[in-house]
């Protein structure tokens, strides 16, 4: 990851119902959740630089597709050097599946090796390069399309492939739903100050521990709310691993006003030492 400069994303936005307020309710230690309509927010989309003009050529990946319950999904898919029984899933920003998602899954296999990277385009093949872009493509994919996508790539998966997940704030949240959906199979979550979900339904189908790495100063995903989820998560069992940094939100992305570099080290050896650790 220091060798990208990535540009922050909106938080992921989920479909908080009556179904899940009542669900929520079976949980004694779950508290409400932020208002995800922050994205709306002037202040958090001025918090968000875009990205700076960047052409990479991949080395290792490349483009594939698959099927979904709709429209065929694409994917930037990076295979290990020798074949692998591990596939880590990639989550990208608001921004869509650019060419420093490409440069980072590149990165990622690189350095874990003996795994493949599948980095999944949410959006359809549409890129953002400014903020007011990046939010209408966030805010204008349905949910029920993200699901697909991903419940598609665990079908394209073989089933005897152990699938691990990672994001950076909306993919982040994504990076956890990811993780519910696919159970047993998942073996380890890594989530940037991603949304959280303390949801009794989705937390009782989490199997796979995961590392939280948020940040203290976050003005839309408090120290509160990263309690609630660990604790909600905790309460039933699950393994959660939370690392806050005396940081503002998106403190990993080095273009950002707010990045602090000795968080982001930190954390990035964090989410390596813990993938290879549960993968």
């Amino acid at each position: 990851m220091a060798r990208i400069i990535r540009s922050t994303s909106l938080l992921l936005v989920f479909l908080l119902t009556a179904g899940n307020s009542r669900a929520q309710a079976q949980s004694c230690c779950v508290r409400p959740m932020p208002d995800i309509a922050f994205y709306q927010d002037p202040s958090f989309i001025m918090a968000h630089d875009a990205p700076l003009p960047f052409n990479y050529v991949p080395h290792s990946g490349s483009m594939i597709t698959f099927k979904t319950n709709g429209p065929d999904a694409n994917a930037f898919y990076v295979k290990a050097k020798h074949h692998s029984n591990k596939v880590l899933l990639l989550f990208h920003e608001w921004w869509g599946l650019n060419d420093y998602i490409k440069q980072e899954a590149e990165h990622l296999q690189e350095e874990l090796g003996d795994l493949d990277v599948m980095a999944l385009d949410l959006f359809d093949g549409k890129v953002a390069t400014t903020a007011d872009e990046a939010g209408k493509l966030s805010s204008g994919t349905k949910p029920e399309r993200i699901f697909g996508i991903i419940q598609g790539a665990l079908s394209y998966i073989d089933t005897s492939k152990a699938i691990g997940t990672l994001g950076w704030c909306y993919g982040g949240g994504w990076a956890l739903q990811a993780a519910f959906l696919a159970g047993a199979r998942c073996k380890a979550c890594v989530m940037y100050y991603g949304m959280p979900d303390t949801t009794y339904s989705s937390l009782q189908k989490l199997k796979a521990p995961v590392l939280g790495l948020f940040a203290n100063k976050d003005k839309w995903i408090t120290p509160e709310y990263v309690q609630a989820f660990a604790e909600a998560a905790r309460k039933l069992g699950r393994s959660v691993e939370v690392k806050e940094y005396d940081a503002d939100h998106a403190f990993a992305n080095p273009s950002n006003p707010h990045f602090n570099k000795e968080a982001k080290e930190d954390a990035d050896r964090r989410a390596l030492a813990f993938l290879r650790a549960h993968m």
